[in-house]
């Protein structure tokens, strides 16, 4: 199976979740990051590793595909 495919075919309940979360905790990420006033270093390299940590799990969650065998 191509990445393509993978890409493409339907993605597990639970692994929706999971992206879910993982989008919406890089987009606070992603927020926190561009925020326009001055932050704690520490609070700026919190939300690096989880902006990167959240792409990541999103994206190998929606690489996780149904088992044909299950159906």
């Amino acid at each position: 199976m191509t990445l393509a495919q993978r890409w493409k075919a339907p993605t597990p309940k639970f692994w929706k979740g999971v992206q879910k979360i993982a989008i919406t905790l890089g987009a606070v990420a992603g927020v926190i990051l561009t925020a326009p006033i001055s932050l704690p270093a520490t609070v700026v390299t919190a939300a690096g590793y989880v902006a990167t940590a959240g792409t990541v799990a999103a994206t190998l969650s929606q690489l996780t595909i149904e088992d044909v065998k299950d159906r």
